[in-house]
């Protein structure tokens, strides 16, 4: 019965409730010193995915799989390659369609279920080198997707990938959608649906929509209407609701056969009622689910200022099977030489 119980992270005493722990990383963290190499993928419907490369000599291989809206350059990508990086494992961080700077050449954008595209950034990580062990990591919308590919690929997945860490899921989209919509947390869809209006229109003036009706796009207000009007019609799904249920990781978290962490918070802004599978969890023993009291949406910064987070410490210690309290006090030290120096 994999619950994780007595979570080991503790927030900020300034940042104490849910929205200050998303927002004070997206506003204030900055990562530098990631290096990257980037490498276009050809899709077999003649689009392209650009993955960004941090080689660092190892034959362990970090594949990770940002949010809604995000890319390679996202800090909690950035940061987390970075940790990886020092601890001499590679990194390669997968942009979605439209997500690397420049517009994708179909009508497909990316969603929960774009699990070939997934597949062909984990075929290309090995046709270039001989990894002994992949590791897949996602955030949010890419935490999703993450859990959709290891339900769907169950005991097919292949065996280079030894273990999982996805971090702030919206295992059921329903419950994360109502979520969203509520008054207070509707900052966040607004500021989603800004850059995917945008994307929309300037798609449909490069290579035109065929398959929806772009007219009054930027009066809309919610997720359900845009999954409604574009997602689900540009991606085959009847409508939106259709989209949710076939979208969300839940019922498929049975079939997950290699060891994975989920950490949500039970503080998070995203996440509905609906999103936290603990008796799924029960069921499964390759399914570790930790549920913080606190954290926010894809936030757990520990400590204000600090370089590294708290979710990289804990992805560190449950891919290598460390002890996150070594690991705490570990950075503890370094601080304390970092200070006397």
């Amino acid at each position: 019965m994999p619950i994780v119980k007595d979570s080991s992270y503790n927030p900020p005493i300034l940042l104490q409730n849910g929205h200050l722990q998303t927002l004070y990383p997206y506003f204030f963290r900055k990562v530098r010193d990631v290096q990257y190499s980037r490498k276009r993928l050809f899709t077999l419907d003649n689009d392209f995915i650009d993955v960004d490369i941090s080689d660092v000599g190892s034959k362990k291989l970090l594949i990770l799989s940002h949010g809604l809206e995000g890319c390679s350059n996202t800090q909690y990508i950035m940061g987390m390659t970075k940790h990886f990086n020092n601890l001499g494992i590679d990194a390669i961080s997968w942009n979605m369609r439209s997500c690397s700077g420049e517009l994708n050449w179909t009508e497909k954008f990316y969603h929960a279920l774009t699990l070939n595209d997934l597949d062909l950034v984990i075929n290309h990580a090995t046709s270039i080198k001989d990894y002994d062990e992949i590791y897949l990591l996602g955030f949010s919308l890419g935490a999703i997707l993450t859990s959709n590919y290891l339900g769907e690929r169950g005991k097919n997945i292949d065996p280079r990938i030894k273990k999982a860490v996805v971090f702030s899921v919206p295992c059921d989209l329903h419950s994360s959608v109502l979520e969203l919509s509520k008054p207070m947390n509707k900052m966040y869809s607004e500021n989603f649906l800004a850059t995917m209006r945008k994307k929309i229109i300037l798609k449909h003036n490069t290579i035109g929509l065929s398959k929806v009706d772009i007219k009054h796009v930027n009066k809309i207000k919610s997720f359900y209407e845009f999954d409604n009007r574009f997602t689900a019609p540009l991606h085959g799904f009847k409508d939106a609701d259709d989209y949710y249920t076939k979208g969300s990781c839940k019922p498929k978290l049975k079939n997950i056969s290699i060891p994975t962490l989920m950490v949500n918070a039970k503080n998070d802004p995203f996440l509905g009622k609906d999103c936290f599978p603990i008796a799924e969890a029960h069921k499964n023993p390759n399914l570790f689910l930790e549920m913080p009291e606190t954290g926010g949406h894809v936030g757990f910064i520990n400590t204000l200022g600090s370089e590294i987070l708290w979710s990289e410490k804990r992805a560190e210690a449950f891919i290598l099977d460390s002890d996150i309290k070594k690991i705490d006090d570990r950075e503890i030290e370094k601080r304390q030489l970092f200070t006397d120096a």
